[in-house]
């Protein structure tokens, strides 16, 4: 499930926080399957960190706007 820019600048700073908790929780789950060889598609490891970026991303942008 990737996620689009447009759908999480429409998130608040809030849901972001919490997205990025998940992603990041996510992400672990993967690396261990992957250690664990039990890991079906390595390329969602990849998609999961640009998710993690995209939202940290936007979350900056937040940042920067409210000062």
């Amino acid at each position: 499930m990737k996620m689009k820019a447009s759908d999480v600048r429409k998130m608040s700073v809030a849901e972001l926080e919490t997205k990025l908790s998940d992603l990041k929780k996510d992400l672990f789950q993967l690396r261990l399957q992957h250690a664990t060889n039990q890991l079906e598609n390595p390329v969602k490891i990849a998609e999961v960190k640009r998710d993690i970026a995209r939202v940290k991303t936007i979350i900056r942008e937040h940042e920067l706007a409210g000062r």
